[in-house]
């Protein structure tokens, strides 16, 4: 019964390894001509409005570039703040989202209409809470063309200040690095190796084009990997990078956020039930069990356990944390089982942004 904690706890620990020495960076700074498209999908955004056009306003090194931002019929005045906070700004322009169609979620509906307003070579997609260092723009699509890749997703920085946040955020970057070789993934044409984050997508035009755009992911509630998985069954390449030194951002800021927000997205993250099963097994082999058969005196529990804590903590340097959170591991494991469970529980029920999903 040991080897049934010990072997996948070895094995997520070789993944972790290796993508903590391999993960792609973007490091490399260099004046970008491409013309570059910059979108925002926005509703109810009006707390981020002042901090995000700041944050793009400064970027650096890029020739060529629209910032476009799309209001989605907010209810908290961000149209009005993004115009106060756009006028003089001749590559900044702001639109207004029509009324949103029957088969769509909002955030896919206004990106739609952005990549239809847009007419850059690249399209660089962010959330409203990220934040980017002056560079960040300019570094990420010299990765995409050094690489040439057809998409890639620089995974931000996720800040966590409460105690829920420090469980559960760091989770994120940890699921991927531990499960998955992202130098095999980003040159596989298999959809069941595909990793994506939506706070900051890059894509080539030429490749959206070849899914349609957004149609793909029109009800998708998981738009990002959904849309990246459309793009890798068309033959275009992709994957994320570390992207922690260029991007930021808080998601959630309490347990009830968190809860709404994972709430309304982790039942599709595993296709069906059978999936979110064998999704929460792993989660308690891997997270829970070593601790507690080490509890109960199994020794080689114990060598599980340290395994499993390292590459959480290698997953917390890699983003510049100190790693500490690695050591409640078993509890935050225990928390997504919860989240998952509530997931499915929940869907259909819960609403964000003042929309029912």
């Amino acid at each position: 019964m040991d080897y049934l904690v010990v072997i996948p706890a070895g094995l997520i620990f070789l993944i972790s390894l290796i993508n903590f020495l391999t993960i792609r960076t973007p490091d490399e700074i260099i004046q970008i001509g491409d013309a570059i498209s910059v979108v925002v999908p926005m509703r109810n955004e009006a707390p981020n409005v002042a901090e995000l056009v700041n944050s793009l306003r400064t970027q650096q090194n890029l020739t060529n570039v629209e910032f476009l931002f799309l209001d989605d019929n907010s209810e908290d005045g961000t149209l009005t703040l993004l115009h106060q906070h756009t006028t003089g700004l001749s590559n900044f322009h702001v639109l207004s989202g029509s009324t949103l169609p029957q088969g769509w979620i909002g955030k896919t509906w206004a990106l739609q209409q952005l990549y239809e307003k847009s007419s850059g070579e690249i399209i660089v997609s962010i959330d409203a809470d990220v934040r980017l260092v002056p560079d960040a723009i300019c570094r990420a699509v010299r990765l995409l063309k050094r690489t040439q890749l057809d998409f890639l997703s620089p995974y931000p920085a996720q800040l966590a200040h409460t105690w829920s946040e420090k469980l559960i955020q760091p989770l994120l970057q940890w699921s991927w690095m531990s499960t998955v070789i992202l130098r095999f993934a980003e040159k596989s044409s298999r959809t069941s190796m595909v990793v994506a984050n939506g706070q900051f997508f890059i894509v080539r035009r030429a490749a959206l084009a070849q899914v349609g755009g957004y149609h793909c992911v029109s009800n998708k509630v998981l738009d990002d990997v959904e849309l990246a998985r459309a793009l890798v069954k068309q033959g275009s390449h992709g994957c994320v990078a570390n992207g922690a030194a260029i991007a930021s951002t808080r998601m959630y800021s309490s347990w009830n956020q968190i809860q709404s927000g994972y709430g309304k997205s982790l039942h599709a993250a595993f296709g069906s039930v059978f999936g979110s099963a064998l999704a929460i097994a792993f989660i308690f082999l891997t997270g829970m069990a070593p601790l507690i058969a080490g509890m109960n005196g199994s020794y080689l529990a114990w060598y599980a356990y340290a395994a499993v804590t390292l590459t959480r903590a290698m997953s917390s340097i890699k983003t510049g944390k100190n790693g500490v959170d690695a050591f409640v591991h078993p509890l935050s494991s225990a928390l997504l089982i919860y989240l998952i469970i509530y997931s499915w529980l929940m869907r259909g029920q819960l609403q964000w942004k003042g929309r029912t999903l």
